[in-house]
């Protein structure tokens, strides 16, 4: 018999359950977890018990979704989710069911979950309840819906984000029927709110298989979240760096990239202007010009759509935007990049152009590796010796500029600004009596200037 090892907590439960009569078991992601050798985060309990009789039998317990059988126990700092075997009612809008019906079945519980390999339960006296052949599709890397895939996607349509978001996470590939279920059901994604797509395309996206989004674009998902990557699909680039079409491109971008929330957006959306900027000259060689501010704009179209925050919004969009300048060719040029970037921002630009690099025709990369490698220890000798990039690490403020007679205002702000950009080029400028005196000397400039 396979065991597993449960948490002294989650097997109490079980016990406690028992003890007033009723089943208990482990049950879902856990099992699934365990069995692949992997830690689960929760554990999930799934009980013959109702919801009332379950805070009966215990002390600390929160109405978490009681309305759904649900109740989260707690043991110390432990929070343990118990659900009642439950049967679905319709799902009129393909997300969540109209109500649920409780019932003393087991099989019947599992019946109504999305995937053979979450569909299974556990108990240490009885062993691995696997009604549907998880453990199987486990073993053959297979994610296959339980019973028939068009009624699960019909029920819930995040199902069908969910089963790429699984591939992309453990490397498996999907059941026939259950790709050629979500190919028909793929419109229905329009029913599930963009902050829950973006939930479940953030995980897929950081996951350690991404490539899986070449099978969701084939199985037209991707038209329902990111439309705008259809004309990416088999889009030529004849230029002398590229070998690939433009979705290749991007997918090989995001493979090569860090397992990154912020880095893998922008790999994923920082040539999806491609296909709108092309211009083929008279040798028929393709140009882009404008593209990265094309893909900017349309990044940060999407990102809104799907409900992003601001901050990584604006971080994917301004990695978008720089992805494609000319890279800096000395240290003053490095000190202006990082004059123009937000705080922080300048290892996320490395690690894209990066990936870019590795995205493209493998007869240049080691060139471009070498010349970013070359950049990196420029920004690392930068920091490390902490020079001047911002107003805020200027070696004088407003207030010393006011004891040399400048008044507050928009004339202060130019001189700092003057002086900054003295400093961007001449790094050794950046001790105050240099800038009071440099300062002191534009002050006179402008005074005969307006005289």
């Amino acid at each position: 018999m396979q065991r597993i090892e449960l948490p002294a907590a989650a097997g109490w439960i079980l016990s406690d359950l028992e003890k007033a009569g009723y089943e208990a078991y482990i049950v879902g992601g856990c099992v699934r977890d365990s069995l692949m050798g992997n830690t689960p985060k929760d554990w999930d309990i799934t009980t013959s018990a109702k919801p009332q009789d379950v805070k009966k039998i215990f002390r600390n317990t929160y109405d978490t979704g009681i309305e759904h059988g649900t109740v989260s126990v707690r043991f110390g700092t432990e929070i343990y989710e118990v659900t009642t075997y439950r049967v679905d009612g319709n799902y009129s809008d393909h997300r969540r069911p109209d109500a649920v019906e409780f019932t003393a079945s087991l099989a019947e519980d599992l019946k109504r979950r999305d995937f053979t390999m979450n569909a299974m339960a556990y108990h240490p006296r009885t062993g691995l309840v696997d009604l549907y052949g998880g453990c199987r599709d486990i073993e053959q890397k297979r994610i296959r819906a339980v019973g028939d895939p068009m009624e699960r996607f019909d029920e819930d349509a995040l199902r069908m984000l969910r089963a790429y978001r699984f591939a992309a996470r453990f490397g498996f590939t999907l059941d026939p029927r259950t790709e050629f279920a979500i190919r028909r059901k793929a419109p229905l994604l329009a029913n599930v709110s963009r902050e829950r797509v973006q939930a479940e395309m953030d995980e897929l996206l950081t996951a350690p298989y991404p490539g899986v989004l070449r099978d969701m674009a084939a199985s037209g998902l991707m038209h329902e979240i990111i439309p705008e990557w259809d004309a990416c699909v088999g889009f030529p680039q004849n230029t002398p760096y590229h070998c690939y079409t433009v979705d290749e491109h991007l997918l090989h971008t995001v493979e090569a990239a860090p397992r990154d929330r912020i880095v893998r957006w922008a790999a994923l959306l920082h040539d999806i202007g491609k296909p709108y900027t092309r211009q083929t000259d008279a040798d028929g060689k393709d140009h882009f010009h404008g593209h990265a501010e094309k893909s900017a704009e349309m990044a940060d179209q999407i990102l809104r759509r799907l409900k992003f925050d601001n901050n990584l919004r604006h971080a994917v969009v301004t990695l978008v935007t720089e992805h494609d300048r000319a890279y800096p060719q000395n240290d003053a040029g490095m000190r202006h990049l990082l004059n123009r970037l937000p705080d922080g921002l300048y290892p996320y630009l490395h690690s894209l152009q990066e990936a870019d690099a590795q995205g493209r025709d493998p007869r240049y990369l080691r060139v471009s590796l070498d010349e970013l490698e070359e950049i990196q220890e420029r920004y690392d000798r930068i920091v490390r010796e902490k020079q001047c990039v911002k107003l805020s690490q200027l070696a004088v403020t407003g207030r010393d500029l006011m004891g040399i007679g400048f008044s507050s205002g928009r004339e202060m702000g130019q001189i700092l600004n003057l002086l900054l950009e003295q400093v961007l080029d001449h790094p050794e400028y950046n001790q105050r009596e240099v800038l009071l005196s440099v300062a002191g000397k534009l002050r006179e400039k402008t005074g005969e200037s307006n005289g």
